[in-house]
């Protein structure tokens, strides 16, 4: 967290983590940190023992709870892997955060003791601004019922690159309403087994969004839910051969400019 926060961010770019899963950082040359489904424990696997899907963490912790340090803490949607009571009951520091979700996220923000002052509901097509940071919602396609409230993200720090990440969400051609907002880099669920776009589906939606790059994710974390992303680079090969393919290194900086 220490090296995250020193990390230098030039201006017109944008620096990102990825700690596996949905679970991203992004950090701006003014220095604001926003964390995006922070999944920063193994408290799923407990989930899949009752239904028999090997739901253990395959990627290392490499953030603990309580030594997270970030400005904005926001999420998606409810699943588990997404808003994770565990990750937010330990953090050390969230008196100081602003924490931000749909409805049912901001229940359990609530539950874990975070300050309702703190917390600011979300949903497809609001805005939010947070120092330098711009945000806004996009819709999704829930992937189950156990929470209909699913959407995605479209960030953007000053007048850097703009990002959108999908969050979990199926198919649809609603998802092309993005296209609008003219976002830089995409960032996609591939996990087309459990109901997610698959890797031929993000790659469809990086045809009709137009980036300049393409980030695959949630493929990585748990063995009964994963694919491999080489697919999804050659899905785009076909369907949109002009989006940069990118597979940031997990713990690693990753920087993404406008050019």
């Amino acid at each position: 967290m220490h090296d995250i926060r020193a990390f230098p961010v030039a201006k017109g770019s944008v620096g990102l983590w990825w700690l596996g899963q949905n679970s991203f950082l992004f950090k701006s040359p003014e220095g604001t940190l926003a964390g995006v489904d922070l999944y920063l424990t193994d408290s799923c696997a407990a989930l899949g023992h009752s239904s028999g899907i090997n739901l253990s963490r395959a990627v290392p912790i490499l953030i603990q709870p309580e030594e997270l340090d970030i400005d904005l803490f926001t999420c998606t949607h409810n699943h588990q892997d997404h808003t994770d009571p565990e990750t937010i009951r330990n953090l050390r520091n969230k008196d100081v955060f602003t924490f931000l979700g749909p409805h049912p996220s901001c229940d359990v923000f609530r539950q874990e003791g975070v300050e309702s002052g703190r917390i600011q509901a979300a949903w497809p097509q609001c805005e939010f601004e947070f120092r330098d940071l711009k945000l806004r919602g996009t819709f999704a396609l829930p992937t189950d019922t156990t929470d209909l409230n699913h959407m995605g993200f479209l960030l953007q720090f000053g007048n850097g690159p703009k990002i959108y990440i999908t969050g979990d969400t199926d198919y649809t051609d609603l998802l092309h309403e993005a296209a609008a907002h003219k976002p830089d880099l995409l960032i996609t669920c591939i996990n087309g087994g459990f109901n997610n776009l698959s890797f031929w589906e993000a790659a469809q939606l990086a045809e009709a969004v137009k980036p300049k790059a393409a980030i695959p994710c949630h493929y990585d974390m748990f063995p009964d839910n994963s694919v491999n992303p080489a697919m999804f680079q050659a899905a785009m090969k076909l369907k949109c051969p002009d989006v940069r393919y990118a597979q940031p290194e997990h713990g690693k900086p990753f920087v993404f400019d406008i050019g």
